[in-house]
């Protein structure tokens, strides 16, 4: 399956990358078996994110998928992003391979985590 064009553009301009300095929560969590990495940063305004970024280390689905969740999550809110699912991030970039299906879960397991240290808090 070849990527699609919006796969290339996020892979190319990666949106909300790097730090977000005042973050309220951040998570990082690690794909155990191929080393992959994604640290979500999210800034509340209540119950809703008003900015999230990302900061990824692994292959290039990973960085996407970093792009696309953090482009989505900015402005949601908590119930919105609750139901977020590996399969929209997939739909977002227009597909992915089966063997890189582990990007999107990668992503969806982070921002659960990060919604789970928010409801700590």
């Amino acid at each position: 399956m070849p990527y699609s064009e919006i796969f290339k553009d996020h892979l190319a301009n990666p949106r909300r990358a790097g730090e977000l300095p005042d973050a309220d929560i951040v998570i990082e969590e690690i794909n155990p078996v191929c080393g992959d990495r994604l640290r979500l940063s999210l800034r509340w305004r209540g119950e809703v994110i008003e900015e999230a970024r990302f900061l990824a280390y692994g292959c290039a689905p990973t960085i996407v998928c970093g792009s696309v969740l953090t482009e989505r999550l900015s402005g949601m809110s908590r119930a919105q992003a609750e139901r977020l699912t590996r399969q929209d991030i997939v739909s977002a970039i227009g597909g992915l391979p089966a063997r890189k299906h582990h990007a999107a879960a990668l992503a969806i397991e982070t921002l659960r985590a990060a919604l789970e240290a928010r409801a700590k808090v």
